[in-house]
Formats: C-alpha cells, sequence, structure tokens
C-alpha cells in the first residue's frame, strides 16, 4: 500500500494524507499534470473521475465527475492558484451541481500537494484545509479519508506502466 499515513487535526481544520512511490518526482508530477493519468487514479475504483475540463496554469479551472457502480455521477469542480513544477501544487477544490455549477452550500476546501524526493523515489503529501470543523467533519463523514486512501492506492500501477483497467 503506498499511503503511509493520515492525520486529521480539527485545529488545524486539516486532513493530511502522505503515500510513497518507487518513482521520481518528475514522474510522479506527470499523474497531476496529464488530466488522462489523473482519471486513472482520481476517485476509489469504484468511482472513476473522468475529467471535462482541465486548463493546467495559475487560474485555470477543472472540471470532473466520478460514477458510481450505479452510474450516478458525483460531480467536482477544482480551481489551481498556484503550480510550482515538478513538486507543488496547490488549488480550491469543490462540488458541482449536475450542470458543472459550484455548490456552494458545501464550501470550498484548499487542497496542497507537495512532492519530495527521498533517494530516488517520492513522498507526496496532499493536505486538505477546510473553512470550518463541521465541513471537515462532513467530508470525512462522507468517506474523504478512506477514498483518497483507496484512490492513492491506484497510483503504483499507472507509475509502473500497467495498462487501464
Amino acid at each position: 500500500m503506498t499511503v503511509i499515513s493520515s492525520t486529521k487535526s480539527p485545529e488545524a481544520l486539516s486532513l493530511a494524507i502522505v503515500a510513497e512511490f518507487d518513482a521520481g518526482v518528475e514522474r510522479v508530477w506527470q499523474i497531476w499534470e496529464d488530466p488522462r493519468q489523473l482519471e486513472r487514479w482520481w476517485g476509489p475504483p469504484t468511482w472513476p473521475a473522468t475529467f471535462e475540463d482541465f486548463d493546467f496554469q495559475p487560474g485555470g479551472q477543472a472540471s470532473y465527475y466520478m460514477t458510481g457502480p450505479d452510474g450516478t455521477k458525483a460531480r467536482g469542480w477544482w480551481r489551481f492558484t498556484a503550480i510550482g513544477a515538478p513538486d507543488r501544487l496547490e488549488l480550491d477544490d469543490g462540488f458541482a451541481d449536475d450542470t458543472g455549477n459550484p455548490v456552494t452550500d458545501m464550501g470550498t476546501a484548499r487542497m496542497a500537494v507537495a512532492l519530495e524526493d527521498i533517494g530516488g523515489r517520492t513522498r507526496m503529501t496532499i493536505t486538505s484545509t477546510f473553512e470550518s470543523v463541521g465541513q471537515m467533519e462532513k467530508m470525512i463523514q462522507m468517506g474523504m479519508e478512506e477514498g483518497m486512501g483507496l484512490a492513492m492506492g491506484q497510483i503504483d500501477a499507472i507509475l509502473a506502466g500497467q495498462p487501464a483497467v
């Protein structure tokens, strides 16, 4: 399993998930900047993602949906706020309605991705920061922590060059 830790901090309103991979930082960066590779792991295995729009630059946006086993589509959006290739990415993250418009009552989370070289391997830390304890608790109750762990567990196969399933 690639995930080595998951830390919830209600005081900091954050959830940090750390994973390590047998690939260099530049290679791991590619799974973020290429929407086709991102689709292979963003979302748990039973909820694969499809990115409809992907403007990977500061101020750019992405829209996607994850399709559940019964065909249900859960939509989301990102707004890229900082991109420091190949080791730093920050974005605002939120839910969207059926037409792709942001759902404001769910709030917005800030996601920061840090990639660190650890002797030719890569440690990836994804830290989500929430607007309130209530939002954080709701997201964790909805399965965010478990879902991120399952999603990140799919990255090794991509990095090893295995074909999509």
